[in-house]
């Protein structure tokens, strides 16, 4: 049996995993809260990080030192950076990287962490599948490349950073993933992010992401509650 560990930011986008969680218990770790249990018959440890990477960090190496998950799942929502995404579609992170990790001045290139081959974080190609076996009535999934960065955007800041597009290719941009991936990468755990779009990081980004949130949540909440059901 597979254990997996799954984490998200936010109330809303845990809230829905601990109504099917069975046998549950609570752990505390300082401010956060750890949740064990089954999920479509798998070992699950399900845990609420808060925002950004320093938390999604610390969370994420509590979470393997202590629970000792085989697979980690990163859930939520997160602004498109992809034209063709609407709200409610989903982006499965094929990659992630640090977009605010700039050490260009010293030679390395923007997302690359300096005097280390860390820029690109992959995902793990199995999880990647299953997730794409998942059925949305009224969205799409897609494959693509996960920005995270301690900032939200809006049109005003995508216009004045046109490299989260133009050079590091970017689909969708949050605030945790590549923080979880590179500590997933570190401890050789495989690991998904999957982020479906609140917002399209532009003039109306504020209003759609508070609307909105705890809707689309439920997309990433139907991927990650696939992708366990059929994992063999």
């Amino acid at each position: 049996m597979t254990k997996f560990g799954i984490i998200g930011a936010m109330d809303d986008e845990i809230e829905m995993y601990l109504e099917y969680i069975q046998d549950r218990k609570e752990t505390k770790w300082n401010i956060f809260t750890f949740y064990e249990g089954k999920f479509q018959n798998h070992d699950i440890v399900l845990v609420k990080s808060g925002v950004g990477k320093v938390f999604s960090s610390m969370v994420c190496q509590h979470l393997i030192d202590e629970f000792n998950p085989d697979m980690i799942l990163f859930t939520g929502v997160g602004g498109s950076l992809n034209k063709e995404l609407e709200i409610g579609d989903v982006v499965v992170g094929v990659d992630s990287v640090h977009h605010d990790f700039n050490a260009i001045p010293l030679g390395f290139k923007r997302g690359q962490i300096s005097y280390t081959d860390y820029r690109f974080f992959n995902a793990e190609q199995k999880l990647i599948d299953l997730a794409f076996k998942t059925k949305l009535e009224k969205n799409k999934i897609i494959k693509g490349r996960i920005l995270t960065g301690d900032q939200f955007f809006t049109q005003k800041d995508k216009a004045e950073h046109s490299y989260l597009v133009e050079e590091l290719k970017g689909d969708c941009i949050e605030m945790e993933g590549a923080a979880v991936a590179q500590v997933c990468n570190i401890n050789e755990v495989p690991h998904l992010i999957i982020r479906t779009v609140s917002d399209k990081a532009d003039g109306t980004a504020v209003e759609d992401y508070n609307n909105f949130k705890s809707i689309v949540a439920m997309n990433s909440f139907k991927i990650v509650e696939n992708i366990i059901k059929t994992f063999l």
